[in-house]
Order: C-alpha cells, then structure tokens, then sequence
C-alpha cells in the first residue's frame, strides 16, 4: 500500500494532474462557446437553409413519451464543430512546432576544403614538377 502510495503522489507532482483539470475545465467553457455559437447563430441560419425547421423543437409523440430527436441532432451539430476547431487548433500548434524544430535544427557544415599548408604543399609539388 506504501508504494502504491508514493506512486499516486509522484504522479500528481508531475503536474500531469493539474494540466488535465486545467484541460477540462477550459473544454467545459470552450463547449458553453461552441453551443452558443450553435444554438444562436449557426442553429437559425441552418434551419433557414431547411425551410425554417427549428431542430431543438423537433420531436415525436411515441404513446406516453416525447423523443427530441431535435435535441440530438443539436448535439452532433455541437460536436462537429467543436471537433473541427479542434482539428484547426492541433494543426495550428503543429505547424508552429514544426517551424520551430527547423528553426533550430543547426545546418549541415559545408565540406571543409584544403587547408593552407595543403594548398602550399601543392603549388610547390607543382613548381618542382616543371
């Protein structure tokens, strides 16, 4: 119990915790954005596009009970959008990443050529041959 313990506690330190509740936390508030985004803009232009049809007030009537098939296409509206901003930003941040990696690659070092006492040496075979 004492190791599995210490472990749990290294694991905290290591900030993975807190970088995961941080992640949460801001993904709650990015889908209240994302949903207003949905609901109050692209919700009435859709439904404009489709003849007026408002999709959160879709339903049917099955005996006693009401389905809101209205409120689950809601929702995979909300999700397409929400996984497409993803997708930009990851692709954003990769970029970024990328072009940073080649900032610091260093450059490959040209050949070095014949050093001076080289080049001496050479001048002076050449003299003693002619």
């Amino acid at each position: 119990m004492g190791k599995l313990m210490k472990e749990f506690k290294d694991f905290i330190a290591k900030g993975n915790v807190m970088d995961m509740a941080v992640g949460v936390i801001i993904g709650g508030a990015f889908g209240a954005i994302v949903s207003s985004l949905v609901d109050n803009i692209l919700g009435p232009i859709i439904g404009m596009v489709c003849g007026g049809v408002d999709f959160a007030g879709l339903s049917v009537k099955v005996g006693e009970a009401t389905l809101q098939y209205g409120a689950f296409i809601q929702a995979i509206i909300d999700f397409l959008i929400v996984a497409l901003v993803i997708f930009f930003i990851v692709k954003a941040v990769n970029k970024v990443k990328d072009a940073a990696a080649k900032k610091e690659e260093p450059k490959p070092e040209e050949p070095a050529g014949p050093t001076t006492e080289e080049l001496l040496a050479d001048i002076l075979a050449e003299l003693k041959n002619k």
